[in-house]
């Protein structure tokens, strides 16, 4: 079991932590090493989020069994590969392709490695482990935040994308070894949900809505934090060490959020982790200089892979267990969300000349979150009364 979940979290590592935000800390040296200028990286990103969207669209529909174990390392050979290509060329036509390919691969890693994961740890019981997982996710920023920042005299932008490239490679065989997808067996009701809803459940409807609008709230903070800080005189400092605080707060806090969600039940867990996450995209307008920029990345971290287990997990929980399914169609919502956030953000600071309605609409998305939260909740526990009286 510890294999599983080791080979699970090394794949979100791989494919989220460095093949998809690795290009956020190298991005300045592409920027001054290779020519590549704003709009050409704003383009490079976009390509990258809409490879994303395809990847959790499609993924989803593999059938069970073999084909989910193949998409899977299929997928993380080409997050691999295409992680070193970005060393290997200036031309920005193979820059958008690469991109593009990553962001196909870490969708297809994200979800059928998480699906797989909790499906093996329900089988063995031990579904307290899940919240270790999505660690990965932060010890990839944080780590590959950190081996940018300590090669910077020593390796050039394309020198730090092959050696990410190498160390992913390295760490890949243990998910090629550990993740495959076993059926549930047929007639199997152990999974049956406990509000009694199901797929198109209107406590699964709102919960998808409301992680669409966590989406597109969250990648605002994710896009424009460093910007941000840099632009500030008090913390223009903090840019690179805002990202590693952002890294390390998302490695550990999933433990966190997942202990949060079995003692106040996912539900409200996911309403606090909201709560706080809005807290933290707001701070940097309440001009309190360095402590408040790490807090605001610390929050940031802190909050928004915990916000995806717990929504995975209730997701999972409300839909009776079909994992690979609820991921990929939560993380397509959230994928475009992504897609659509950073839109009306960069409009409205071209407008306003500052972050200040940005932050606030994406802080705002993310709250609304929270009311439809509140709103499946309140279903949710109303379906299991009422079946609680038939029965």
């Amino acid at each position: 079991m510890i294999r599983v979940l080791l080979g699970g979290l090394l794949a979100l590592t791989i494919a989220m932590g460095i093949g998809r935000f690795a290009f956020t800390p190298i991005l300045p040296s592409m920027q001054a090493e290779a020519g590549l200028g704003v709009g050409e990286a704003g383009l490079v990103a976009s390509i990258n989020f809409l490879g994303y969207l395809l990847g959790a669209a499609v993924t989803g529909l593999v059938p069970p069994g073999p084909p989910r174990t193949w998409a899977f390392r299929v997928s993380l050979v080409a997050s691999v590969a295409s992680t070193a290509g970005m060393g290997l060329t200036t031309d920005l036509v193979a820059w958008s392709v690469l991109r593009f390919v990553s962001g196909v691969a870490s969708a297809g890693m994200f979800v059928l490695g998480i699906a797989m994961t909790l499906d093996a740890l329900g089988r063995a019981g031990r579904e307290t482990l899940a919240g270790w997982l999505y660690s990965g996710v932060g010890i990839g920023i944080a780590g590959s935040g950190l081996f940018v920042a300590l090669s910077g005299g020593v390796l050039d932008w394309s020198g730090k994308w092959l050696a990410l490239g190498l160390i992913c490679a390295v760490l890949a065989p243990v998910s090629w070894g550990a993740m495959t997808d076993q059926p549930r067996p047929t007639g199997k009701t152990a999974d049956a949900p406990a509000s009694g809803g199901g797929w198109l459940s209107a406590p699964l409807l709102l919960l998808t809505a409301a992680y669409f609008l966590e989406g597109a709230g969250y990648i605002v903070t994710g896009t424009f934090l460093v910007a941000i800080l840099k632009g500030m005189p008090d913390t223009a400092a903090l840019g690179g060490v805002a990202w590693m605080v952002t890294g390390l707060a998302a490695a550990v806090s999933p433990a966190l959020w997942a202990w949060t969600g079995r003692r106040l039940g996912l539900w409200r867990a996911l309403m606090l982790a909201h709560t706080v996450q809005a807290v933290g995209i707001l701070l940097p307008l309440a001009g309190l200089g360095v402590a408040g920029g790490l807090l605001s990345a610390a929050l940031y971290g802190g909050t928004f892979v915990g916000i995806v287990g717990l929504a995975f997990g209730l997701g999972r929980q409300l839909s009776g267990g079909a994992s690979a399914k609820v991921i990929g169609a939560l993380t397509t919502v959230y994928s475009v969300g992504q897609v659509l956030g950073p839109l009306p953000a960069g409009l409205a600071v071209e407008a306003t000349g500052s972050y200040g309605v940005a932050l606030a609409g994406a802080a705002g998305a993310v709250m609304l979150g929270t009311l439809l939260l509140a709103l499946g909740s309140a279903l949710a526990g109303r379906g299991l009364r009422a079946g609680a009286a038939h029965g």
